[in-house]
Order: structure tokens, then C-alpha cells, then sequence
């Protein structure tokens, strides 16, 4: 019989809903998932070793991990996997939760990209790289990283200095305003 629920070791990570829960007890740790995994070299955390921390319930580990940051959600886990159990679809809720509840990240960048990014949709519908670029340099006060890189993309027509129209911004304000996102 599945389990539907966990007890973490700090209580500050929600545990999987039943559905996932039941999904990722399924795992026999054959690896695959690992193995296909496009960026597994740089986990500290492999596919497969966080689902089984969920499954033990130790979601804290997994959000205290940068693999959590790493995962593409390419899905090529859940293609390859004999059970089809989905990984992003376990790191995905415990990614929003960690921006949600601004649980410490140990100094990843990536969530600070990933909430500057999302500012960016819901200010001009779309993505304008050169304010993406500008309040994420000004959020990690990393201001001459990748200066050289950024002009380049600069002189090849990349980057505008103005956001281009986009006639959807009501609707991407409204499908914020649903999502709950802030």
C-alpha cells in the first residue's frame, strides 16, 4: 500500500501529494534516470538518489542540494525510466516552495535568475533581456560578470535598449493574478 505522506526532518519542506507520493514509491533505484541525465556530472545529488530521499522522506537533503537548482526538467528521466516516474514533477513543488517561503539557497544563483526572470514576464509580458540581465547583475552584485559577453551579444543585435511590444500583457497579468505568484 503507497504511503501519502512523510515526515521530514525539519518540517519546512511540504511533502509529495498522495498521487506523486504513490508514483515515486515505484522506484526500484535502477539508475536509469541518472544515467540519461544530461547534467548528472554536476549533481551532487543524483536523479535517482533524490527520489529516493523523497521516498524516505528526507526532503530537506533534496532542497538543501544544488541539483534541485540543476535539473533541466528536460524530462529525459521520466522517458527513460521503467516506471515513468517524472523528476521534475517531484522538484518542481519544492523549488516554488523554497522561493515561496525564501528558505536560504546557500548562495545559489539560480533562484535569483529564476525570480528576476519572472519579474520580467509579468513587467512586459515577455522576456526583455536587457532589464533581465540589468536586476539580475543588480541582485547578485556581480556587475562586470560577463561584461565582455554581454557586448558582444550587444553589437550582434541581441539585446535591445528598448522592450519589444507585446499586445498580452493583460492576459500574462491574469495568468499571474490565478497562479498566486508574487
Amino acid at each position: 500500500m503507497p504511503q501519502t505522506g512523510y515526515a521530514t526532518s525539519s518540517g519546512k519542506v511540504t511533502a509529495p501529494q498522495a498521487d506523486l507520493a504513490s508514483v515515486i514509491n515505484q522506484c526500484y533505484q535502477c539508475g536509469k534516470c541518472s544515467a540519461g541525465c544530461p547534467v548528472a556530472t554536476e549533481m551532487d545529488l543524483m536523479p535517482h538518489q533524490m527520489v529516493r530521499l523523497a521516498v524516505l522522506g528526507d526532503l530537506d537533503r533534496i532542497a538543501a542540494s544544488k541539483s534541485i537548482w540543476l535539473c533541466l526538467t528536460c524530462h529525459t528521466c521520466g522517458a527513460r525510466c521503467p516506471n515513468g516516474i517524472d523528476v521534475p514533477a517531484l522538484l518542481d513543488p519544492i523549488r516554488h516552495q523554497i522561493l515561496r517561503d525564501k528558505m536560504d539557497t546557500k548562495g545559489s544563483p539560480v533562484p535569483i535568475f529564476h525570480k528576476t526572470f519572472m519579474d520580467t514576464i509579468k513587467t512586459f509580458g515577455r522576456v526583455y533581456e536587457l532589464f533581465l540581465i540589468g536586476m539580475y547583475k543588480l541582485r547578485t552584485k556581480k556587475y562586470f560578470d560577463d561584461m565582455e559577453l554581454g557586448m558582444q551579444m550587444f553589437k550582434k543585435g541581441k539585446l535591445h535598449l528598448l522592450p519589444q511590444k507585446t499586445g498580452s500583457l493583460s492576459e500574462v497579468k491574469q495568468v499571474f493574478k490565478k497562479s498566486g505568484l508574487k
